[in-house]
């Protein structure tokens, strides 16, 4: 079995069309612990989605599904979580950021999770 990192993932969508939403239940079929966030109550799967900024603990990766233009907001927040990594999904690659996360010795990756988990790369 692999080995279980908390995910935050960020833009959790009650909207089983969303990829955050499909993000949330592999991560659960792989055996993760997940953690929803986003900005709509709701269920995805068993998992409860979670609003606002909520204290977190022992947070191994972010997986951010909200675009750029929205992540500034939560700059503090994710690096206050002091992940590992800060998984960056197609669509919400952010340069500024990314290298804030470096400076603050958090590693960004530009890359799909579904992807990274599908293949075993997680």
């Amino acid at each position: 079995m692999a080995e279980r990192k908390k995910t935050v993932v960020l833009g959790a969508s009650p909207n089983p069309v969303r990829f955050s939403h499909k993000a949330v239940k592999s991560l659960l079929r792989h055996d993760q612990q997940v953690v929803a966030l986003g900005f709509k109550e709701g269920l995805i799967a068993e998992e409860e989605i979670q609003v606002g900024m909520p204290p977190i603990e022992e947070v191994d990766t972010v997986s951010i599904y909200i675009g750029s233009s929205r992540q500034s907001e939560y700059y503090d927040y994710i690096i206050s979580l002091k992940p590992k990594r800060v998984i960056f999904n197609p669509g919400t690659v952010n340069p500024e950021f990314m290298g804030r996360l470096k400076r603050e010795g958090i590693e960004p990756i530009a890359e799909c999770m579904l992807v990274l988990l599908n293949e075993g790369d997680y």
